[in-house]
Protein backbone atom coordinates (compact mmCIF):
# COMPACT_ATOMS: atom_id res chain seq x y z
CA UNK A 1 0.00 0.00 0.00
CA UNK A 2 1.52 3.31 -1.08
CA UNK A 3 1.71 5.97 1.63
CA UNK A 4 0.91 9.62 0.82
CA UNK A 5 1.38 12.74 2.93
CA UNK A 6 -1.38 15.30 2.33
CA UNK A 7 -0.68 18.72 3.80
CA UNK A 8 -3.83 20.72 4.51
CA UNK A 9 -5.93 17.55 4.48
CA UNK A 10 -8.46 19.04 6.92
CA UNK A 11 -9.25 21.90 4.53
CA UNK A 12 -11.77 22.10 1.71
CA UNK A 13 -9.76 20.65 -1.16
CA UNK A 14 -7.26 18.74 0.98
CA UNK A 15 -10.06 16.73 2.57
CA UNK A 16 -11.51 15.87 -0.85
CA UNK A 17 -8.10 14.72 -2.11
CA UNK A 18 -7.43 12.82 1.13
CA UNK A 19 -10.70 10.90 0.88
CA UNK A 20 -10.18 10.15 -2.82
CA UNK A 21 -6.79 8.65 -1.98
CA UNK A 22 -8.25 6.57 0.84
CA UNK A 23 -11.03 5.38 -1.45
CA UNK A 24 -8.49 4.31 -4.06
CA UNK A 25 -6.48 2.20 -1.64
CA UNK A 26 -3.72 4.51 -0.45
CA UNK A 27 -2.52 4.97 3.11
CA UNK A 28 -2.72 8.67 4.00
CA UNK A 29 -1.15 10.91 6.62
CA UNK A 30 -2.81 14.31 6.99
CA UNK A 31 -0.71 17.17 8.37
CA UNK A 32 -2.73 20.27 9.14
CA UNK A 33 -3.02 23.06 11.70
CA UNK A 34 -6.75 22.30 11.89
CA UNK A 35 -8.20 19.17 13.51
CA UNK A 36 -9.28 16.43 11.09
CA UNK A 37 -12.94 15.34 11.50
CA UNK A 38 -12.43 12.25 9.29
CA UNK A 39 -11.61 8.75 10.50
CA UNK A 40 -10.38 5.79 8.44
CA UNK A 41 -8.35 2.67 9.17
CA UNK A 42 -5.65 3.84 6.75
CA UNK A 43 -5.67 7.51 7.84
CA UNK A 44 -3.31 9.10 10.36
CA UNK A 45 -4.06 12.73 11.24
CA UNK A 46 -1.43 14.98 12.78
CA UNK A 47 -1.97 18.55 13.95
CA UNK A 48 1.17 20.45 13.18
CA UNK A 49 2.88 23.24 11.28
CA UNK A 50 4.91 22.70 8.10
CA UNK A 51 7.31 25.35 9.44
CA UNK A 52 8.23 22.98 12.30
CA UNK A 53 11.39 21.33 10.96
CA UNK A 54 11.75 18.99 13.96
CA UNK A 55 8.21 17.70 13.42
CA UNK A 56 8.88 17.11 9.72
CA UNK A 57 12.18 15.34 10.47
CA UNK A 58 10.41 12.94 12.82
CA UNK A 59 7.40 12.43 10.56
CA UNK A 60 9.30 11.75 7.35
CA UNK A 61 11.79 9.44 9.07
CA UNK A 62 9.00 7.37 10.64
CA UNK A 63 6.52 7.13 7.77
CA UNK A 64 8.59 6.64 4.56
CA UNK A 65 6.23 8.41 2.16
CA UNK A 66 5.98 7.54 -1.52
CA UNK A 67 4.41 10.90 -2.41
CA UNK A 68 3.80 14.32 -0.87
CA UNK A 69 0.62 16.14 -1.89
CA UNK A 70 1.22 19.71 -0.74
CA UNK A 71 -2.15 21.51 -0.53
CA UNK A 72 -1.68 23.55 2.65
CA UNK A 73 -1.61 27.34 2.26
CA UNK A 74 -2.37 30.46 4.24
CA UNK A 75 -4.84 32.74 2.48
CA UNK A 76 -4.47 36.50 2.29
CA UNK A 77 -8.16 37.28 2.92
CA UNK A 78 -8.01 35.78 6.42
CA UNK A 79 -6.96 37.83 9.46
CA UNK A 80 -3.38 36.62 9.17
CA UNK A 81 -0.27 38.80 9.17
CA UNK A 82 1.93 39.01 6.08
CA UNK A 83 4.88 37.25 7.69
CA UNK A 84 2.78 34.21 8.59
CA UNK A 85 1.45 33.96 5.04
CA UNK A 86 4.95 34.18 3.54
CA UNK A 87 6.70 31.83 5.95
CA UNK A 88 3.92 29.25 5.75
CA UNK A 89 3.57 29.27 1.97
CA UNK A 90 7.25 29.66 1.07
CA UNK A 91 9.43 28.49 3.96
CA UNK A 92 7.01 25.68 4.79
CA UNK A 93 7.21 24.46 1.19
CA UNK A 94 11.02 24.46 1.37
CA UNK A 95 10.90 22.49 4.63
CA UNK A 96 8.69 19.84 3.04
CA UNK A 97 10.89 19.55 -0.04
CA UNK A 98 14.01 19.25 2.13
CA UNK A 99 12.43 16.44 4.15
CA UNK A 100 11.15 14.70 1.03
CA UNK A 101 14.54 14.77 -0.69
CA UNK A 102 16.37 13.66 2.43
CA UNK A 103 14.12 10.60 2.90
CA UNK A 104 13.88 9.49 -0.73
CA UNK A 105 10.29 10.48 -1.50
CA UNK A 106 9.50 9.60 -5.13
CA UNK A 107 7.10 12.40 -6.13
CA UNK A 108 5.98 15.80 -4.87
CA UNK A 109 2.70 17.33 -6.12
CA UNK A 110 2.04 21.00 -5.36
CA UNK A 111 -1.27 22.81 -5.91
CA UNK A 112 -0.53 26.32 -7.14
CA UNK A 113 -2.91 29.05 -8.29
CA UNK A 114 -4.18 31.29 -11.06
CA UNK A 115 -3.45 34.17 -8.66
CA UNK A 116 0.00 34.17 -10.26
CA UNK A 117 -1.67 36.45 -12.83
CA UNK A 118 -3.98 39.42 -12.46
CA UNK A 119 -4.68 40.55 -15.99
CA UNK A 120 -6.58 39.43 -19.05
CA UNK A 121 -4.04 37.92 -21.45
CA UNK A 122 -6.51 38.04 -24.35
CA UNK A 123 -6.15 34.26 -24.78
CA UNK A 124 -5.88 31.13 -22.59
CA UNK A 125 -2.80 31.30 -20.34
CA UNK A 126 -0.11 28.68 -21.00
CA UNK A 127 2.40 27.14 -18.61
CA UNK A 128 5.25 29.12 -20.19
CA UNK A 129 3.58 32.52 -19.80
CA UNK A 130 5.53 34.62 -17.27
CA UNK A 131 3.59 35.09 -14.00
CA UNK A 132 2.89 38.57 -12.63
CA UNK A 133 1.11 38.38 -9.25
CA UNK A 134 -0.17 41.58 -7.66
CA UNK A 135 -0.74 40.59 -4.05
CA UNK A 136 0.98 38.67 -1.28
CA UNK A 137 -0.80 35.34 -1.72
CA UNK A 138 0.03 35.14 -5.43
CA UNK A 139 3.62 36.22 -4.81
CA UNK A 140 4.00 33.57 -2.11
CA UNK A 141 2.66 30.82 -4.39
CA UNK A 142 5.05 31.90 -7.14
CA UNK A 143 7.95 31.95 -4.66
CA UNK A 144 6.96 28.43 -3.53
CA UNK A 145 7.08 27.29 -7.16
CA UNK A 146 10.57 28.77 -7.50
CA UNK A 147 11.66 26.95 -4.35
CA UNK A 148 10.40 23.62 -5.72
CA UNK A 149 12.22 24.09 -9.01
CA UNK A 150 15.46 23.81 -7.00
CA UNK A 151 14.50 20.23 -6.12
CA UNK A 152 13.26 19.00 -9.48
CA UNK A 153 16.44 17.02 -10.22
CA UNK A 154 15.99 14.98 -7.02
CA UNK A 155 12.18 14.80 -6.75
CA UNK A 156 9.51 14.35 -9.36
CA UNK A 157 8.02 17.80 -8.67
CA UNK A 158 4.68 18.38 -10.39
CA UNK A 159 3.17 21.85 -10.00
CA UNK A 160 -0.55 22.02 -10.78
CA UNK A 161 -1.87 25.53 -11.34
CA UNK A 162 -5.58 25.70 -10.73
CA UNK A 163 -8.30 28.34 -10.85
CA UNK A 164 -10.92 28.67 -8.10
CA UNK A 165 -11.79 25.19 -6.80
CA UNK A 166 -15.51 24.44 -6.64
CA UNK A 167 -17.53 21.56 -5.16
CA UNK A 168 -20.03 20.82 -2.43
CA UNK A 169 -18.77 22.51 0.72
CA UNK A 170 -16.85 25.33 -0.95
CA UNK A 171 -17.81 28.50 0.90
CA UNK A 172 -15.52 31.44 1.68
CA UNK A 173 -16.36 34.33 -0.63
CA UNK A 174 -18.81 32.15 -2.55
CA UNK A 175 -21.06 32.02 0.50
CA UNK A 176 -21.77 35.75 -0.01
CA UNK A 177 -23.04 35.08 -3.53
CA UNK A 178 -25.06 32.09 -2.32
CA UNK A 179 -26.63 34.13 0.48
CA UNK A 180 -27.83 36.76 -1.99
CA UNK A 181 -29.37 34.10 -4.22
CA UNK A 182 -30.88 32.13 -1.34
CA UNK A 183 -32.66 35.28 -0.14
CA UNK A 184 -33.87 36.24 -3.62
CA UNK A 185 -31.76 39.39 -3.84
CA UNK A 186 -30.13 40.94 -6.88
CA UNK A 187 -26.84 39.37 -7.88
CA UNK A 188 -24.44 42.02 -9.09
CA UNK A 189 -21.93 41.84 -11.92
CA UNK A 190 -19.37 44.54 -12.64
CA UNK A 191 -19.82 45.72 -16.20
CA UNK A 192 -22.15 43.59 -18.31
CA UNK A 193 -21.10 40.23 -16.83
CA UNK A 194 -19.81 39.06 -20.17
CA UNK A 195 -16.37 38.09 -18.87
CA UNK A 196 -15.40 34.42 -18.82
CA UNK A 197 -13.69 33.20 -15.65
CA UNK A 198 -12.68 29.57 -15.38
CA UNK A 199 -13.20 27.32 -12.35
CA UNK A 200 -12.06 23.75 -11.59
CA UNK A 201 -14.22 20.99 -10.10
CA UNK A 202 -12.50 19.68 -6.95
CA UNK A 203 -12.83 16.05 -8.02
CA UNK A 204 -11.23 16.87 -11.37
CA UNK A 205 -8.32 18.53 -9.56
CA UNK A 206 -8.00 15.48 -7.30
CA UNK A 207 -7.82 13.30 -10.42
CA UNK A 208 -5.01 15.47 -11.80
CA UNK A 209 -3.07 15.19 -8.52
CA UNK A 210 -3.43 11.39 -8.44
CA UNK A 211 -2.43 11.05 -12.09
CA UNK A 212 0.62 13.26 -11.45
CA UNK A 213 1.92 10.89 -8.75
CA UNK A 214 3.19 8.43 -11.36
CA UNK A 215 4.34 10.95 -13.97
CA UNK A 216 7.96 10.17 -13.19
CA UNK A 217 9.45 13.61 -13.84
CA UNK A 218 9.07 17.28 -12.97
CA UNK A 219 6.64 19.54 -14.83
CA UNK A 220 4.00 22.28 -14.58
CA UNK A 221 0.38 21.73 -15.59
CA UNK A 222 -2.63 24.02 -15.88
CA UNK A 223 -6.08 22.63 -15.08
CA UNK A 224 -9.55 24.12 -15.51
CA UNK A 225 -13.04 23.55 -16.83
CA UNK A 226 -14.03 23.31 -20.50
CA UNK A 227 -16.39 25.58 -22.48
CA UNK A 228 -16.10 28.47 -20.03
CA UNK A 229 -19.34 30.52 -20.00
CA UNK A 230 -19.80 34.16 -19.05
CA UNK A 231 -20.10 35.05 -15.39
CA UNK A 232 -23.67 36.22 -16.05
CA UNK A 233 -24.53 32.79 -17.47
CA UNK A 234 -23.08 31.07 -14.40
CA UNK A 235 -25.11 33.25 -12.03
CA UNK A 236 -28.28 32.71 -14.04
CA UNK A 237 -27.82 28.94 -13.89
CA UNK A 238 -27.56 29.05 -10.09
CA UNK A 239 -30.65 31.27 -9.85
CA UNK A 240 -32.64 28.81 -11.98
CA UNK A 241 -31.57 25.92 -9.77
CA UNK A 242 -32.41 27.93 -6.63
CA UNK A 243 -35.86 28.93 -7.88
CA UNK A 244 -35.70 32.25 -6.02
CA UNK A 245 -36.60 35.74 -7.19
CA UNK A 246 -32.95 36.72 -7.69
CA UNK A 247 -31.87 38.34 -10.92
CA UNK A 248 -28.57 39.53 -12.32
CA UNK A 249 -28.02 43.30 -12.14
CA UNK A 250 -25.13 45.44 -13.39
CA UNK A 251 -22.78 47.85 -11.65
CA UNK A 252 -20.80 50.40 -13.69
CA UNK A 253 -17.27 49.14 -14.06
CA UNK A 254 -14.99 52.12 -13.40
CA UNK A 255 -16.69 53.61 -10.31
CA UNK A 256 -17.28 50.15 -8.84
CA UNK A 257 -13.62 49.16 -9.15
CA UNK A 258 -12.59 52.52 -7.68
CA UNK A 259 -14.92 51.85 -4.72
CA UNK A 260 -13.47 48.34 -4.32
CA UNK A 261 -9.95 49.75 -4.18
CA UNK A 262 -10.96 52.30 -1.53
CA UNK A 263 -12.76 49.66 0.55
CA UNK A 264 -9.66 47.47 0.44
CA UNK A 265 -7.39 50.32 1.57
CA UNK A 266 -9.78 51.05 4.44
CA UNK A 267 -9.79 47.37 5.46
CA UNK A 268 -13.57 46.98 5.21
CA UNK A 269 -13.82 44.56 2.30
CA UNK A 270 -13.02 40.84 1.93
CA UNK A 271 -11.94 41.55 -1.66
CA UNK A 272 -8.33 42.44 -2.46
CA UNK A 273 -6.26 43.62 -5.44
CA UNK A 274 -6.64 40.35 -7.34
CA UNK A 275 -10.44 40.55 -7.09
CA UNK A 276 -10.85 44.14 -8.22
CA UNK A 277 -8.43 43.61 -11.10
CA UNK A 278 -10.14 40.44 -12.34
CA UNK A 279 -13.80 40.92 -11.39
CA UNK A 280 -14.74 42.11 -14.89
CA UNK A 281 -11.95 40.39 -16.85
CA UNK A 282 -11.53 37.07 -18.65
CA UNK A 283 -9.21 34.43 -17.26
CA UNK A 284 -8.89 30.95 -18.74
CA UNK A 285 -6.04 28.43 -18.54
CA UNK A 286 -4.92 26.48 -21.59
CA UNK A 287 -5.08 22.83 -20.45
CA UNK A 288 -3.56 21.25 -23.57
CA UNK A 289 -0.35 20.16 -21.84
CA UNK A 290 -1.95 18.07 -19.08
CA UNK A 291 -4.34 16.49 -21.57
CA UNK A 292 -1.47 15.40 -23.79
CA UNK A 293 0.87 14.22 -21.01
CA UNK A 294 -1.52 12.68 -18.47
CA UNK A 295 -4.69 12.12 -20.48
CA UNK A 296 -6.56 14.29 -17.98
CA UNK A 297 -10.02 15.69 -18.82
CA UNK A 298 -12.42 17.85 -16.78
CA UNK A 299 -15.86 16.36 -16.11
CA UNK A 300 -18.02 19.29 -14.94
CA UNK A 301 -18.70 22.74 -16.39
CA UNK A 302 -18.65 25.94 -14.36
CA UNK A 303 -22.45 25.90 -14.16
CA UNK A 304 -22.67 22.30 -12.98
CA UNK A 305 -20.11 22.64 -10.21
CA UNK A 306 -21.51 25.97 -9.00
CA UNK A 307 -25.03 24.56 -8.78
CA UNK A 308 -23.68 21.66 -6.70
CA UNK A 309 -21.94 24.10 -4.37
CA UNK A 310 -25.05 26.29 -4.04
CA UNK A 311 -27.40 23.38 -3.28
CA UNK A 312 -25.03 22.18 -0.55
CA UNK A 313 -25.10 25.68 0.95
CA UNK A 314 -28.86 26.11 0.69
CA UNK A 315 -29.64 22.77 2.30
CA UNK A 316 -27.26 23.40 5.24
CA UNK A 317 -27.39 27.15 5.65
CA UNK A 318 -28.24 27.25 9.36
CA UNK A 319 -25.39 24.91 10.22
CA UNK A 320 -22.99 26.77 7.91
CA UNK A 321 -23.85 30.18 9.41
CA UNK A 322 -22.96 28.81 12.84
CA UNK A 323 -19.50 27.62 11.81
CA UNK A 324 -16.58 29.31 13.51
CA UNK A 325 -13.22 28.61 15.05
CA UNK A 326 -11.52 25.38 14.00
CA UNK A 327 -12.71 25.34 10.38
CA UNK A 328 -10.61 26.10 7.30
CA UNK A 329 -11.22 29.39 5.49
CA UNK A 330 -12.91 27.82 2.46
CA UNK A 331 -15.22 25.75 4.68
CA UNK A 332 -16.90 28.70 6.38
CA UNK A 333 -18.53 31.89 5.05
CA UNK A 334 -16.24 34.85 4.55
CA UNK A 335 -17.00 38.06 6.45
CA UNK A 336 -19.14 40.26 4.24
CA UNK A 337 -17.78 43.60 5.37
CA UNK A 338 -18.87 46.57 3.27
CA UNK A 339 -20.62 44.21 0.82
CA UNK A 340 -23.43 44.15 3.38
CA UNK A 341 -24.37 47.65 2.18
CA UNK A 342 -24.88 46.22 -1.32
CA UNK A 343 -27.04 43.50 0.21
CA UNK A 344 -29.30 46.11 1.82
CA UNK A 345 -29.69 47.75 -1.61
CA UNK A 346 -30.55 44.45 -3.28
Amino acid sequence: MKKVLVTGGSGFFGSILKNRLLGEGFSVVNLDLVADPDRHEHLTSIRGDIRDCALLESLFSAEHFDTVMHCAAMLAHEKIDDNTIWTSNVDGTRNLADAARRTGVRSFVFTSSNCLWARNAGRPVREDDPPAPVELYGRSKLAAEEVLKQYQDDLGVVIIRCPTIIDEGRLGLLAILFEFIDEGRKVWVVGNGGNRYQFIYAQDLATACIQAMDYGKSDIFNVGSDDVPTLREVYESIIRAAGTASRVAQLPQRPTIAAMKLAHRLGVSPLGPYHYRMIAEDFVFDTTHIREQLGWRPTLTNQQMMVKAYLYYSQRRAEIDARAGEVSAHSRPAAMGVIRVLKWLS
